[in-house]
């Protein structure tokens, strides 16, 4: 059974930085492309940052220079890295699997941008 597992979530001032983390299993994690999605409060969920197969990144407008996205293969892991966070970056960010015919969602992490 496929699972993806978000962490590292939380409380962090504006301009400061934060990392989350998401955890995969049950399913072959290399052939997938990798993304991470957030929900704002009251608003629909959007992309902000995707990873291909083979290591190929996308980014919108909104965080592009302020997050980074990676994968490790061998550990069945994909990050995301945050920096100079806004409070219009508070949202649940959510780590999704896809392929063509096939996606995974994870459960979601909070993250709040607060003075």
């Amino acid at each position: 059974q496929a699972l993806l597992v978000e962490s590292g979530g939380g409380l962090v001032q504006p301009g400061g930085s934060l990392r989350l983390s998401c955890a995969a299993s049950g399913f072959i994690f290399s052939r997938f492309a990798m993304r991470w999605y957030r929900q704002p409060p009251g608003k629909e969920r959007e992309l902000v940052a995707h990873i291909t197969s083979t290591n190929s990144t996308y980014y919108p407008d909104a965080v592009k220079g302020r997050f980074t996205i990676s994968r490790d293969n061998a550990k069945n892991l994909v990050l995301l890295e945050m920096s100079s966070l806004k409070p219009e970056d508070t949202a649940v960010y959510y780590c999704n699997a896809w392929r063509f015919g096939d996606q995974y969602w994870g459960q979601g992490t909070q993250v709040t941008v607060s003075s």
